[in-house]
């Protein structure tokens, strides 16, 4: 993506004699950026007061337009996470790429009708950027808890066997209940180790019950063993074994919490079920839902639930990124209308243009700039924006002798 200089000049007998001084200046004699016509409408000016009072409004309107479009843009990336090169090809304005959509910019009517005051215009685009930032904010929560959940029942289902649950993998027979003397205890071996254990578990403590251990489950890295001693040598036995670095689980067979752990988590799938559904209002979605209860686990029915909010997501973020979007270039256009009238007064008389800069040459563009429109304001000619001036802010505003914004068409985090 690039870079941008949307900035505006008085016309002089005719606009198009401004732009071609601009394009002499800057393209043909030594090609420092690329140039278009930036289009802006007959819109209406409204009293002084009005347009002061909105130029300050537009620039805070303009700072939270761009943080919603960069927002949707890096969820968009979030949720594309393993298909971060596919991330450019979905940030689309208007169904065409950025570049395209900036350098061929046309005032969109329908959306924003010129009929309406500046005022009213502003406001538009205002209520437009708070409901897809407030949507956003529903959609990404919803998504991210579906997520979450996700994560931590692979953690539980598929983790080590020295933090996973233990719950879906030993049975009531593996242990010995009920008895005031006697207890099974669960311990986690290395593979490599298995030899050892066999021959000193016996050992490890002086009330351990011969020949009682048992291989319950394994992964890649270990096995899930029982052994069976009495309660007084517990605490001997834990650091024994730890000495010879195997891993007591803290496990207790009990069927009542393992039954209401098991219906938390039926209630937790039940939850996100309801969650999605109304994230996503999909007929098709809810019949998936009511086909996969009962056939499938809790874990691959969240799994395939995950996956497929990915599609229905991305498409909403596709369309209000390129909603935003296109409200953020109409922000500009207004500010650059605005700052126009204001500067060079009426009648409106001014041509917007848009630059992108050549990389190597930018320093240069501006001092070409600089001497192209010095004559428009001569205090502007002694003040440079890079400048630490005391008692002068103009790091948060570059000033110059022509109207200037930058419309930076970087918005990710990262390079794709």
């Amino acid at each position: 993506m690039t870079e941008f200089w949307l900035i505006s000049a008085p016309g002089e007998k005719t606009c198009q004699q401004t732009w071609d001084k601009l394009m002499v200046a800057t393209t043909r004699a030594n090609n420092l950026s690329d140039n278009n016509k930036f289009n802006i409408p007959d819109l209406k000016v409204g009293t002084l007061d009005v347009l002061v009072g909105l130029s300050d409004e537009l620039a805070k309107l303009d700072t939270f337009v761009e943080s919603v479009v960069k927002k949707v843009a890096q969820y968009m990336a979030d949720v594309l996470e393993d298909s971060r090169d596919k991330v450019q090809e979905n940030l689309l304005a208007n169904g065409v790429d950025l570049v395209t959509y900036i350098t061929r910019f046309q005032w969109d009517m329908a959306k924003y009708p010129i009929k309406q005051s500046l005022k009213n215009i502003s406001e538009i685009i205002s209520k437009q950027a708070a409901q897809i930032d407030n949507d956003l904010k529903a959609r990404a929560s919803a998504y991210n808890n579906l997520k979450g959940n996700l994560q931590n029942l692979e953690r539980k289902n598929a983790g080590s066997l020295l933090t996973r649950s233990l719950a879906d993998i030993v049975k009531k027979e593996d242990f010995v209940l009920d008895s005031e003397y006697l207890i099974t205890m669960l311990v986690v071996v290395p593979k490599t180790s298995y030899v050892d254990w066999q021959k000193e578990y016996e050992t490890l403590a002086e009330m351990v019950v011969p020949r009682s251990t048992k291989l319950l489950f394994e992964d890649h890295d270990s096995g899930l063993f029982s052994v069976t001693l009495f309660r007084k040598a517990i605490d001997d036995f834990k650091h024994k074994a730890r000495e010879n670095k195997f891993t007591v689980r803290d496990f207790q067979y009990n069927e009542e919490e393992m039954k209401a752990d098991k219906e938390e988590m039926t209630r937790l799938s039940t939850d996100k079920k309801k969650q999605f559904v109304r994230l996503l209002f999909s007929l098709q979605t809810v019949l998936l839902i009511n086909q996969l209860t009962g056939i499938l686990s809790l874990l691959e029915t969240i799994k395939i639930l995950f996956l497929s909010t990915q599609g229905p997501l991305v498409r909403w973020l596709k369309v209000n990124f390129s909603e935003a979007f296109i409200a953020w270039i109409h922000i500009k256009a207004l500010r650059v209308f605005v700052e126009s009238v204001l500067r060079y007064g009426l009648p409106v008389n001014f041509q917007a243009m848009l630059l992108q800069p050549n990389k190597k040459n930018m320093k240069k563009l501006r001092e070409v700039l600089s001497e192209l429109y010095k004559h428009l304001d001569s205090s502007a000619a002694i003040i440079d924006a890079t400048m630490d001036i005391p008692g002068l802010n103009l790091s948060q505003q570059e000033y110059y002798p022509y109207v200037y914004y930058k419309i930076d068409c970087n918005l990710l985090d990262f390079k794709v």
